[in-house]
Formats: structure tokens, C-alpha cells, sequence
């Protein structure tokens, strides 16, 4: 079962990792994940963990660590902590800074213990908060942390006699976590922007009573009242008022839409300038907000191949680099090579150093950017994991209807036979075809709508794959047997079809009392962005891009031809597409993109490396089936989902590779001699800090 948390005060990111890897050992646990941003925990087990057990190895981590049930209020941010925190800070640079400044007139004064009294107290001030936790976690499995390294650091500093680096290694680390973390709260923004969009209160109107709840508590059928300003709570339709509607926290789509009697609108999008009253069609678990909120959850708790190296690389390069640094302290000196002090000096710089915060905080942050700057975009991505794949694909497959094309069919061509007028033909087509819920049968219908005789009746009915059979009885009493549908209906009822050109579209032949009028060619319509994203996609570096279709092969050449696509398979089954992408990508699926809009497509969003799928608003299909959703059905959107992957990976191997290079060169120079502590702390608090304002980019990717 799955099961949330409220997790407080937590602020490091290498110990939420550590709290990961303690909870996820303890029986009946599945999975856990904990977020920073929205202060949750997420636990798949048995449901026999108790919050108990949860609060011991959070306190046992990173103290004051508070775990509560996930119903209990967050408690308010009010600031003070951060005021504390600066005020603290600021105190204890102000008497190092009068130490350096002074220590050597206290230290003729007192002879030396004026000096020692003014950095004694620049240290506690600086140091008291590390100090502390570091006592809290100094028995546990988990006491070799940052806290533990800074503070040994810094004690064996004082005890050789370095009291102005003791200092500078605690203030400077704590001042560096300060304004880290301030960095990486920014660059988490769009992630928590995302996680905020989800509405806190709804006005439920029952019996011509308003009652303030939360949307937990909305059900299906509920009527909700929605003012101006405020967010749609969960999915429904409009029963009364209207107002134009800002859907850009779903979609990224900045124009407002109206919304009126009978529209549907979904929840976390806001009422402009109306009172809205919405029926709720279902609960808010089953909303479109829930169902994003959900997904955004799960894709920072799926971490890219890369994230997990850089965990499992931290667990072993902390006490790999603690083990060089004793040996550093006592092996040299042992062998007559210097003294203890020097080499032990040597060592602290080790140690300050070994921190892997640059790495266990930017990485993360980076893929977390990437995901929030391509849900700025409308574009839902279920994880790191799915931004590294994307780095991979070099062919793209489309399906064509609802995805190339609009889905919506239009009248494109009328046929007349020789001596029938276009509205003659259009009439009875209107008549046919009134009868046929059909999506071309509509087309026609709405096209030639103004032609239908007003004093008849039209019965028939439908002939499976072939088309319609209707009966007209007009008000003096005549009746006509008007057909509309392909040939193979035409042959049926022996109507001779003049031979003529195949068009690109669906050909509807008509008759009238087993006379032949004429034909209509009903066409999807192209997106007017398809030739755009072909281009936007080539200019990626990705060349092959083809179309799979179960249209018929007049229709996809036409459609493959004007979009310039590589190329095409027409007449395909679902499970055919899976077979064409295979033979179009050989040896590697996993290099294969595909893009499709819902149900039918699953077999081929499933079996590609990445499959994306055109969801628009509430398709909970889509959003199970693929990897990533483009809320808007914008097949432009796929260019910008391939733009922000390759951005993305490249900011995190440049973080990567200036942390650890960084790292091991100060790592070289501290034993050799020529790093010291001050150094040491560049390498630790100013790279995480660096390598954080980087991952921050990905953001604005």
C-alpha cells in the first residue's frame, strides 16, 4: 500500500538520500521516496511501519528532523528560522573578523589569551548549530556525515593550533549551506510552482448552503461555487455563469478559454472574470490537478541512470576519502617524512573536503529543473530517467490522426455527377448521413446542415464498414432511399461508381433512388505546427522521422508528402506499429521516440525507448501509458522536450566533471602541501554552491 508523510526541517539532500536507503531496508518496504520541495515522504510497504520508526532513523540522520501523518497542517514558514540563522551568522563574522583584525593587541595584552578568548567565541557563535548536530548523530550508523566531518576538522585544527581556519572552516561552511540552499530552493521553483498549483479550498453549495472544504472532500455530483480569481477545485462541467478561463498551470498555454453552460473545466485552472457553479464529474483523486500532481511526485522519485551512480558513488567516496585521510595523518610521519601536525593539518584538508554535497544536491537539482522547465511548457516528463533516454533517441515515429493531424474531419472536395448541382449532392448527403454518429458522417452533416429539408423524417440505418441506408418521407407524403458510404455500399445495392482519381482523403459516394449524384472527399485536417515540428525536430539532429498510420495509403502519402516526413506505413493495426518501429529502428528500440494520442497507440508507446503521448486535458489513458505528455497537443512540443534533454544532460556531466575535478585537484595540493584549509573550504562549500547555480539553468532551458 501506498502511504504520505509530512516530513519538516529536513535541508539536506544527501541526508534525505540516507534516510531513503534506512527506511527502504525496513521489512515489508517497497519503495520510498522523500520531497524536499512539498516536505513529503512517500512509502510503499505492508502497512505495519509505524511513524515511530520513521521519526527514529529521520532524528538519527539529521536532527530535528520532525515526521507526522500527511493530514496534520504544515506549520507556517515565518521566516524566523532564516532571520536566526543570518543574525546568527553575522555575529560570529563580526567577532572573526574583529579577532584578525585585533588578535595580535589582545594577544600583548594577555599574553595569548585575549587572542584565544575573541576566536573561541567566533567559533561557538559559528559553530554551535554543526556542533550540535553532529553530537546528535555521533552514535549512530549515520554519524559519518557533513556535520561530523566540519567539526573534527575544526577541533583538530584548534588542536594544532589553526584557531583562524578552525574558524573560517565553520563559517564559511555554514554561511556556504546558507546561500546553497537558498540556490537550490530557487532552482527547485518551477518544480514547487507546479506542486502549489493544487487548489486548497472549495465552496461546496449544498441545499442553497455554501460550506468551505477541502477538495478531498468533493464528490461526484457536488456543485461547486468558483469566483473570480479563484482556482477550479476539481473537474466538472458548468452549470451555470461564465467566464474565461486561465488553463496555463496545465497546459502552458498562456490565452484564457471560455467557459460556459455545458463546457468542462478542470481543476487548478482559474476563473478569470466570472462566477462559475461546476458539477463535479468525478472525485478530486480522479481530477486532472491530482492525477499531474501525482505524476509530478512519482517523476522526481524516478531518478535517471546518472542519479543513481552519483548515490551510489557518495556512499563510498565519503569513507574512501576519511580512509585516505588518516592514512595521510599517520603514515608519512611514521616513516620519518615530516611531522604529526604538519601531515595531520594535511589531512583536515582531506576531510573538509570530502563532502560530496556539489554532487548529491546539483545532480538531482538539475534533472528537477529540467522537469519543471518542460512542465512550464505544458510538458509532463515521469522522471529523470525519461530526460536521459530522450539524450539516446535518433528517430521519431508519429501516429497521424490526432497528432499530425487535428482529428477533425472536414469537407475538403465535392464531386458532382454530370447534371447534379453541388447543393443537390450536398442535400442528400446532409440526409444520409443525419442518421450516423460517425466522425465523417458529422463532417458532412455540419457542412451541408443548412440544406436539410425542414418537414421530414429520416429513418435507415447503418451497414458496418460500408456506410448509411436512409429512408426520407418528406410532408406530401414521398419517400426517397438516399446511400452514403464507399463503393463497396454502392456495389451492395448495385449502383454503377464511375471510375476517378483516389483522393487523399476518405471518398463518400451518395445516391439517390439508386441514381449515382456524385462524391464527397472528407479529409483530417493537418495541424497547422506539424510542418513547424518536423523542422523544430531536424534542427535537434534527429533526421529520421516517420509516420505510422492505420489510414489508408492515399491519405498517409498525402499527409507524409506535405510534412516532408522520411517516411511512412499506412493500414497498420496497433500491433503493426510496434512491428514497423522495430524494422524502421533495427537493433535498438530503445533509440526510437514515438508519439501517440491515446488507447490505440499503447502497444507502440509502450514498446519505444520513450513514448509521448498528445494527452490534452484529462486523458488519464495517456497519462498512464507514456513516458511523457504533452498537455497542449502540440506536436512542437516534442522539439522542446529534446532541447531541454540534451540541456539538461549536458549541465549535469559539466557539474559532474567540475565537482570531481575540482575536488581531486584540491584533494592532490592538500596533501603536497600547498591547499590549506581555506582552500579547502572553496573546494567543498564554494563548488556545491557553483554547481548548484548551474543546475539552476536548467530551469530556464
Amino acid at each position: 500500500m501506498r502511504r504520505r508523510f509530512r516530513i519538516q526541517n529536513l535541508c539536506c539532500s544527501n541526508c534525505a538520500a540516507k534516510m531513503e536507503r534506512e527506511i527502504l531496508g525496513l521489512p515489508g518496504v517497497s519503495r520510498v521516496f522523500i520531497n524536499m520541495d512539498g516536505g513529503v515522504l512517500t512509502l510503499e510497504d505492508d502497512g505495519v511501519v509505524a511513524i515511530d520508526s520513521l521519526q527514529r532513523i529521520a532524528n538519527s540522520i539529521e536532527p530535528d528532523t520532525s515526521v507526522m501523518a500527511y493530514d496534520e497542517e504544515s506549520p507556517e514558514d515565518d521566516g524566523s528560522g532564516e532571520k536566526r540563522e543570518i543574525i546568527s551568522m553575522a555575529a560570529a563574522g563580526a567577532v572573526f573578523a574583529v579577532a584578525l583584525l585585533f588578535g595580535g593587541r589582545f594577544r600583548e595584552l594577555s599574553g595569548g589569551w585575549g587572542e584565544y578568548a575573541v576566536y573561541s567565541a567566533a567559533y561557538i557563535l559559528a559553530a554551535y548549530p554543526v556542533l550540535r548536530s553532529s553530537y546528535k548523530t555521533l552514535f549512530t550508523r549515520s554519524f559519518l556525515n557533513e556535520f561530523f566531518l566540519m567539526s573534527f576538522a575544526s577541533l583538530a585544527a584548534i588542536a594544532i593550533d589553526k584557531f583562524p581556519e578552525a574558524v573560517s572552516v565553520m563559517l564559511f561552511y555554514r554561511v556556504g549551506e546558507f546561500f546553497q540552499e537558498r540556490a537550490a530552493s530557487r532552482s527547485r521553483l518551477s518544480i514547487r510552482t507546479l506542486i502549489e498549483q493544487k487548489p486548497s479550498m472549495a465552496r461546496v453549495v449544498r441545499d442553497g448552503i455554501e460550506t468551505e472544504t477541502r477538495p478531498e472532500f468533493v464528490g461526484a455530483g457536488d456543485v461547486v461555487m468558483v469566483k473570480p480569481g479563484e482556482k477550479i477545485p476539481i473537474d466538472g462541467v458548468v452549470r451555470d455563469g461564465r467566464a474565461r478561463v486561465d488553463t496555463s498551470s496545465l497546459t502552458g498555454e498562456s490565452v484564457p478559454v471560455a467557459a460556459n453552460v455545458g463546457d468542462a473545466v478542470y481543476g487548478g485552472t482559474v476563473s478569470m472574470d466570472g462566477l462559475l457553479m461546476v458539477e463535479a464529474s468525478g472525485s478530486y483523486e480522479d481530477s486532472s490537478v491530482a492525477r499531474i500532481m501525482d505524476m509530478v511526485e512519482n517523476a522526481l522519485a524516478r531518478k535517471s541512470p546518472t542519479e543513481r551512480f552519483i548515490t551510489t558513488f557518495a556512499r563510498y567516496y565519503t569513507p574512501a576519502v576519511v580512509a585516505v585521510a588518516i592514512a595521510v595523518a599517520l603514515v608519512p610521519p611514521a616513516l620519518s617524512m615530516g611531522s604529526y601536525s604538519e601531515w595531520l593539518y594535511r589531512s583536515l584538508v582531506l576531510l573538509v573536503i570530502s563532502c560530496p554535497c556539489a554532487l548529491v544536491i546539483s545532480i538531482p537539482l538539475g534533472y528537477f529543473g529540467g522537469i519543471g522547465a518542460a512542465s512550464s511548457r505544458g510538458i509532463l516528463v515521469k522522471g529523470g530517467n525519461i530526460l536521459d533516454a530522450l539524450h539516446s533517441v535518433d528517430r521519431v515515429f508519429f501516429d497521424k490522426t490526432g497528432t499530425l493531424t487535428k482529428g477533425v474531419f472536414v469537407v475538403t472536395e465535392t464531386r458532382p455527377a454530370v447534371g447534379v448541382s453541388r447543393d443537390e449532392l450536398g442535400r442528400a448527403a446532409a440526409i444520409a448521413e443525419s442518421i450516423s454518429n460517425h466522425p465523417v458522417a458529422r463532417s458532412i452533416s455540419s457542412e451541408f446542415s443548412g440544406l436539410m429539408p425542414m418537414d421530414s423524417s429520416v429513418s435507415g440505418m447503418e451497414e458496418a464498414g460500408r456506410g448509411v441506408v436512409a429512408s426520407l418521407k418528406t410532408g406530401e407524403g414521398t419517400a426517397e432511399e438516399i446511400m452514403a458510404g464507399n463503393a463497396a455500399l454502392m456495389i451492395a445495392h448495385e449502383v454503377r461508381v464511375p471510375g476517378e482519381d483516389a483522393p487523399a482523403g476518405t471518398l463518400v459516394h451518395v445516391a439517390r433512388n439508386g441514381d449515382y449524384l456524385g462524391s464527397i472527399v472528407v479529409s483530417d485536417v493537418i495541424r497547422p505546427d506539424s510542418a513547424e515540428a518536423v523542422r523544430l525536430i531536424r534542427d535537434c539532429g534527429i533526421d529520421e522521422i516517420y509516420m505510422l498510420t492505420g489510414d489508408r495509403e492515399e491519405a498517409a502519402a498525402s499527409v507524409a508528402g506535405e510534412l516532408g516526413l522520411s517516411g511512412y506505413r499506412a493500414g497498420l493495426m496497433p500491433d503493426g506499429k510496434v512491428s514497423a518501429i522495430s524494422e524502421l529502428s533495427p537493433g535498438d528500440l530503445s533509440r526510437a521516440a514515438f508519439v501517440g494520442d491515446g488507447v490505440n497507440d499503447a502497444p507502440a508507446l509502450a514498446a519505444s525507448g520513450v513514448g509521448i503521448a498528445m494527452g490534452g486535458l484529462g486523458s488519464e489513458a495517456a497519462i498512464e501509458i507514456a513516458d511523457a505528455v504533452i498537455l497542449d497537443d502540440s506536436p512542437k512540443r516534442i522539439a522542446d522536450l529534446l532541447r531541454i534533454a540534451s540541456f539538461t544532460r549536458k549541465v549535469v556531466w559539466q557539474n559532474i566533471v567540475f565537482a570531481m575535478g575540482i575536488k581531486v585537484l584540491f584533494m592532490l595540493l592538500g596533501i603536497i602541501g600547498i591547499a590549506g584549509l581555506w582552500e579547502a573550504i572553496f573546494a567543498d562549500v564554494g563548488v556545491a554552491l557553483l554547481a548548484v547555480l548551474n543546475a539552476a539553468r536548467t530551469a530556464r532551458a
